[in-house]
């Protein structure tokens, strides 16, 4: 591990925007700072608030540094986001909203261009979701672009160059459903020459690489000693995973939790994906190909509780699995396994207590997440992340459902955090120190069992 223990990370999540102090001999996050991710609603269209980020971000760091010294920095944003820049190395255009529905306008013609399933594993999605989708819409829609985009970069390489000056794109965030990644043959897709934006592309590194030292007005803003190295950095579901793959022997599967629920299969049965499903070919830190799916569980969350407390009594748990109190695919229609369904309640949704809500959106949250372990032909060990990690019936619910073993983090901190902090070095004596097994491993609960068979058979039909 050498000299490095604590690791200041830069996490940006769809929700949220976090800077971490990372503590790598003890697996925690010792401390973070937060603010919303909130879209700016301008023009030219819906974008991220990059300035803002970057204001929050080094005040952040000078904070945090001058609390807990760290002696590197990694970044880990979520995918579907590129970022354009011109020659000077600013903003070409603004950062794209990945949910902004303006590359639906041009689908047919995006079509006609994408590569196909079987090149790049990246199934085709709606709005901003397939970035090869964005850079089509964005070049189509502003035909001055392509002569002022210089560079193109991926979205955690993008923070990386702001604290280096170093410029790269990345494996995980390239592979995260792009459209411009040929996993299997390790290079950029037919989609990037077919955009003309092959010259344009930043150089493929490693999320394990280090791509350098602080950048002088950078390290004088913060307050943070100039020769600070700063990792190449990964996209946030890998970094969750990166952890197990090199700790753990296969096979297994890692449930990234947040906005995205996102089920990783590593050395799991050979199943043929489904693209309609929102499975999809994601690439882990060394550059391999891992089966994957998705769906939006931590905004169906927020969607159906709408604020209301997130805890249930035993009677209402009981309640819930007793009278077998459902709720069906799907609440995010445009993604996941069950794309295109309306959500629907096996009661009236009217006569539900807040504690039954939660119950039955837990278990909606579980038979969503063993769906996805399916289709994946994920086997072996399950391995929760983030956020759902603290929710008991949620895993209860998933173990009973997959009859598999779970194991959950300890802290309230996510493995994302946990994951890119070990770029800054992979070392394998402390990796995967931070997570238990559920008390007592018992076999599943038939009442448990019961609900889950039932919600299977009238999700199915």
């Amino acid at each position: 591990m050498g000299s490095i223990r604590h690791v200041g990370v830069i996490d940006i999540g769809k929700t949220n925007v976090k800077v971490a102090v990372v503590d790598l001999e003890n697996q925690t996050e010792i401390t973070a700072l937060k603010r919303a991710n909130t879209i700016v609603a301008a023009p030219p269209y819906p974008h991220y608030d990059i300035d803002g980020h970057w204001n929050f971000i080094l005040e952040a760091l000078a904070s945090l540094y001058s609390r807990y010294p760290f002696d590197a920095i990694a970044t880990t944003t979520h995918g579907a986001s590129i970022v354009l820049l011109d020659a000077t190395g600013n903003l070409a255009t603004p950062v794209l909203d990945y949910e902004h529905d303006g590359p639906d306008a041009l689908a047919e013609q995006y079509d006609e261009v994408r590569p196909s399933f079987a090149e790049t594993g990246s199934p085709r999605l709606s709005v901003g979701l397939n970035v090869g989708a964005q850079l089509h819409w964005l070049l189509e829609t502003d035909p001055a672009l392509a002569e002022r985009v210089a560079v193109i970069t991926t979205y955690p390489q993008y923070w990386t160059y702001r604290l280096t000056g170093k410029l790269a794109n990345e494996v995980t965030s390239l592979g995260c459903h792009t459209d411009l990644w040929n996993p299997e043959q390790h290079r950029y897709s037919s989609l990037v020459e077919r955009l003309g934006l092959t010259s344009k592309m930043a150089p493929v590194r490693k999320a394990v690489d280090i791509a350098g030292t602080l950048l002088p007005d950078v390290a004088e803003s913060a307050g943070l000693p100039p020769d600070l190295v700063v990792s190449c950095g990964i996209h946030d579901s890998n970094a969750s995973l990166l952890p197990h793959l090199l700790q753990r022997q296969a096979p297994f599967s890692v449930v990234s939790t947040g906005t995205w629920v996102i089920a990783l299969a590593i050395g799991g049965e050979d199943v043929v994906l489904d693209p309609e499903r929102d499975t999809l070919t994601n690439v882990n830190a060394f550059g391999d190909p891992v089966p994957s799916a998705r769906f939006m569980g931590g905004r169906e969350f927020d969607t159906v509780m709408e604020g209301r407390p997130g805890v249930a009594s035993e009677t209402e748990v009981l309640s819930v699995l007793q009278k077998q109190i459902m709720l069906f695919p799907a609440i995010e229609t445009r993604s996941g396994p069950y794309q295109g369904r309306l959500a629907r309640w096996s009661i009236e949704e009217a006569s539900l207590t807040d504690g039954e809500r939660f119950a039955a959106v837990s278990c909606y949250l579980a038979m969503m997440t063993t769906e996805c372990l399916r289709m994946i032909g994920a086997s072996g060990l399950v391995i929760v992340e983030g956020p759902f990690a603290q929710n008991a019936l949620y895993l209860d619910m998933l173990r009973a459902a997959t009859a598999r073993d779970v194991e959950v983090s300890q802290g309230a901190s996510t493995g994302t955090s946990i994951g890119a902090a070990l770029l800054a070095c992979h070392d394998k004596s402390v990796a995967g120190k931070n997570y238990s097994s559920l008390e007592g491993k018992r076999v599943p609960d038939p009442l448990l069992k019961a609900y889950a068979d039932a919600w299977i058979r009238q999700t199915v039909n």
